[in-house]
């Protein structure tokens, strides 16, 4: 059959100048064998003299820039409008078109400042966030070594069109490009290795795998049940090359490589986050308050003082009252004066400031074992003789090993395992040997072979063989019950998450020819050499802090389940026999089942992306704030699923774009640093919250009162706005107040149900406290020269509100924790400066045109009675709270 005039590789449906895309090459399919070189560089239409200059800058305009989709940054004036959609924000917004409604312009005037001070601070912090995200994604390399010929060549000889290795952009890559890869090189697109030597690569940001994984140029058949990522001759966007090098041709590039599918694949944010649901539960109660407050304000008027719509603006402003003005301004101050610290001290950027409010609440941590309990490198654990006992002979013959084979076989540098050997040898006796040969370690043959003189004896060889326990097993000279014993040896340390290797040797005589696998037989064998991960330096510190604050830490990793427990014993973290999962056993169970398994388990291992986000979701479903850090396109379904998503700098850039935090380095010191800012950050906010809810419910329940015992209004509208703005104004404290550190040790979560509790206690308490006041009004106002009895009343309830108001910000503040030593904080200068003005204003200047006069001497003897009461009930009510179950601290 005649073939057709259309170039190989090019499409025939419309776009026939378009090549071949594919994340894995053209035709392959998993469960085939990957196609050959030449078809691979036939369906691109290229050479391994790669492209020309012309014809890259064709593919180059044809399909666009090697990028994968970003996440496009919003602007300010649209974080600014996204703001707005805040419940708190959005409450608040709604009292002040109802004050403008009424005609009450200062009322709207203040709220309408607040909802545009906070709407700003939050959208300046997260631009500011936003921007140094962006700064990061310069530190990622951006240049790769490509093989290409100059323009105006037929593809035979020199001049212009002899290939040329230069450093090039990786942005310019195009399918068809043919690339040199060495050690520490960043694989920058989808490639199909053409030769390779040595090749080992770090496949840990896609598949979680922390051992590098050979690679080889090599038409080997695939591996049983392996999917694309365990094929040898294909390497991919987001893996990075450990030792050897290669020579490859592109053939996948941007939104066409398998890293930009599994991004496409993870899906969205969860719609709320522990913050969202905290805040809308928090929000629905204020909205009730609210709406209920004006009506019973006018029902009670006009039922019993005949008073009707002329009450309606004091009625907006009781509901004013009852509402935390101050709360969108504070939160935002909270967060972003946390999030700021935590960048300037600690190198962490918060992306999104309510998170640094989910880091507060989290008690479940979930991670990889790799980087962050574990370094990416090995160490050695034992050296062991056939009979299983501690042989340093054995680690000698497996350094010379490393040490030839690295020195002959032309390696550019030992790998990861090799590395670990030589440095726990004595490299002056490594050297005392001349090596003569040495075959490297090749994926078929899974052992590396070194040959040196016999020390002593000459015209003999030793061959020092190192590799694959079965692969050495095989070659050696035992018999089947030998060989069995052995082997379970090995299978033992491996179960008990190590990684092992086996050591033989053999004497040959000398040979000028040079060896071959097939003269590696007839070995003597020697032993056992077993590596465990390098453990992180600051690790076992940082998960002793945080368990001590209540953080629980489970490790999904896509290793084996041994490894995992191994780091986990070694870092102190307690891994109980029926504490360990594997992806087999999480498939096996339903939703509900994961979710009750989920709690107890502390190791889930071989994990896909997949089991990773399901299993996040089972934590969150039973009831768990969870933090989820990860590095990998592996790892981004999981970042997503989890309240709040943490990724270290150099994690790969779509990870480090869907986190919420981003960390200078995968430390968990760094976590602990942002966990204890959250939980700052969040205790301030609900101290605020709880000061301010009682003690203006406190004020409605006693107005509403006094609007049904006396013949005028307890307060007029303007008193009622400058009381709320003096508190508010002094309740700004608490974002810089600095708690006491028992903090640190529950998670900080806005419980609504506790917070009505709490608002509603202490509310009454506040209310009794008010109508105390008012009987000793009673009796100011019947005294000798008392004046006017409506201002009296006015000036003598609003010195009262700012008194106990001042009183409650300090005890409630106090009543979680012990009373600090040395200078008054922050917040009871504030507390301080609000009695003074509640004090000073009804017999000041300032006072008439409010509707305030000076008060009898007799009234403050009285009050002060009344405070002194106050006091003792609320120390008496904070210790009966302090010791509740439900107590939040």
């Amino acid at each position: 059959m005649a073939e057709t005039s259309a170039a190989p590789g090019r499409r025939q449906d419309g776009d026939p100048g378009r090549p071949v895309l594919t994340a894995a090459p053209p035709g392959w399919a998993p469960g085939r064998p990957v196609p050959t070189v030449l078809e691979v560089l036939r369906g691109l239409d290229s050479g391994p003299r790669g492209l020309t200059e012309a014809e890259a800058a064709q593919r180059l305009a044809l399909l666009g820039e090697n990028t994968v989709p970003a996440r496009r940054e919003a602007s300010w004036p649209r974080l600014f409008v996204r703001s707005l959609r805040d419940p708190f924000t959005a409450v608040l917004g709604c009292l002040g078109l109802v004050s403008a409604a009424v005609l009450a312009w200062g009322t709207a005037a203040v709220i309408l400042l607040l909802v545009v001070v906070s709407c700003a601070l939050r959208a300046s912090g997260e631009h500011r966030a936003d921007r140094s995200a962006a700064a990061l994604r310069e530190l990622v390399a951006t240049t790769a070594t490509v093989v290409r010929r100059g323009d105006g060549d037929d593809g035979v000889g020199a001049g212009a069109g002899t290939p040329a290795a230069r450093e090039t952009p990786v942005a310019e890559l195009v399918p068809g490009d043919v690339i040199r890869l060495g050690p520490g090189d960043v694989v920058p697109a989808d490639v199909r290795l053409l030769r390779s030597s040595g090749l080992t690569v770090h496949q840990a940001a896609l598949t979680g795998e922390s051992a590098p994984v050979a690679k080889t140029a090599d038409d080997l058949p695939p591996e049983p049940g392996g999917g694309v990522l365990e094929q040898p001759q294909l390497c991919f966007l987001g893996s990075s090359v450990a030792s050897g090098g290669a020579t490859a041709v592109v053939t996948a590039t941007g939104p066409h490589v398998r890293f930009a599918a599994a991004h496409d694949r993870a899906g969205a944010r969860p719609a709320a986050s522990a913050f969202d649901r905290s805040v809308h539960g928090i929000s629905w109660i204020l909205i009730r308050f609210m709406l209920l407050t004006p009506p019973l304000v006018l029902a009670a008027n006009a039922a019993l003082r005949g008073r009707g719509l002329e009450t309606l603006p004091f009625a907006v402003a009781v509901a004013v009252g009852l509402s935390p003005e101050m709360l969108p301004v504070l939160v935002t101050l909270c967060l972003a004066r946390g999030a700021s610290g935590l960048a300037r001290a600690h190198g962490v950027i918060v992306k999104r400031l309510p998170a640094l409010h989910d880091v507060g609440a989290v008690d479940v941590l979930c991670l990889d074992k790799t980087g962050t309990l574990t370094q990416d490198r090995p160490v050695l654990d034992r050296a062991l003789g056939p009979d299983g006992r501690d042989d340093p002979e054995v680690l000698h013959w497996a350094a010379v090993n490393a040490w030839w084979t690295l020195q002959l076989a032309d390696l550019p540098e030992p790998d990861a395992l090799d590395e670990a050997i030589l440095d726990a040898a004595d490299e002056d006796a490594l050297t005392a040997y001349e090596g003569t040969a040495a075959l490297a370690f090749a994926p078929v043959h899974r052992l590396a072979t070194a040959v040196i003189r016999t020390p002593g004896r000459l015209g003999r060889h030793t061959l020092v063989v190192k590799g694959d326990v079965q692969a050495v097993l095989e070659r050696c000279a035992l018999d089947d019950e030998e060989r069995a014993e052995l082997s379970g040896l090995a299978v033992r340390h491996a179960g008990r998450g190590a990684r092992v290797l086996a050591v033989a040797t053999a004497e040959r005589p000398a040979r000028s020819r040079g060896y071959t696998p097939a003269d590696v037989r007839g070995l003597t064998f020697r032993g056992l050499v077993t590596l465990r991960d390098a453990l992180a330096p600051t690790a076992a510190d940082a998960l002793r802090v945080l368990t001590d604050r209540g953080v629980t830490v489970k490790v999904l990793t896509g290793d084996h389940p041994g490894t995992a427990v191994r780091a986990c014993l070694d870092l102190g973290i307690p891994v109980e026999p029926d504490a360990v999962l594997t992806a087999d056993r999480v498939d096996a169970l339903t939703d509900g089942e994961l979710a009750a398994a989920a709690g107890r388990t502390t190791v889930f291992a071989r994990c896909t992306p997949e089991h990773k986000a399901r299993i996040t979701r089972a934590l969150r479903r039973a009831g768990h704030t969870v933090g989820f850090l990860g590095d990998g396109v592996n790892d981004l379904p999981a970042l997503r699923a989890a309240d709040v998503g943490i990724a270290p700098r150099d994690a790969a850039d779509v990870a480090r774009e869907s986190a919420d935090v981003v960390l200078a380095r995968k430390d968990l010191t760094a976590v602990a640093h942002a966990v204890a800012a959250g939980r700052h950050a969040g205790d301030n906010i609900a101290t605020y919250l709880r000061v301010t809810l009682s003690s203006n419910l406190g004020n409605v329940l006693a107005m509403l009162s006094a609007g049904l015992l006396l013949p005028f209004l307890p307060m007029l509208p303007a008193q009622v706005l400058i009381q709320n703005l003096c508190f508010d104004a002094a309740q700004l404290a608490f974002a810089h107040d600095r708690p006491h550190p028992a903090v640190l040790r529950r998670p900080a979560v806005l419980d609504p149900r506790d917070l009505l509790r709490f608002i509603t206690g202490f509310g009454a308490l506040n209310a009794v406290a008010d109508l105390a006041t008012f009987a000793v009004l009673a009796l100011t106002l019947h005294g000798p020269g008392t004046g006017d009895d409506e201002a009296v009343f006015h000036s003598g309830w609003f010195t009262e509100n700012l008194l106990t108001q001042a009183l409650v910000m300090v005890l409630l503040r106090v009543g979680r924790r012990t009373a600090g030593t040395g200078r008054p904080g922050p917040v009871v200068w504030a507390a301080g400066a609000l009695a003074a003005i509640g004090l000073a204003l009804p017999p000041s200047p300032l006072g008439p045109p409010l509707g305030l006069t000076a008060l009898p001497t007799e009234y403050y003897l009285l009050l002060t009675a009344v405070l002194a009461l106050y006091a003792a009930a609320l120390l008496a009510a904070r210790a009966r709270y302090a010791r509740s179950p439900d107590h939040p601290t």
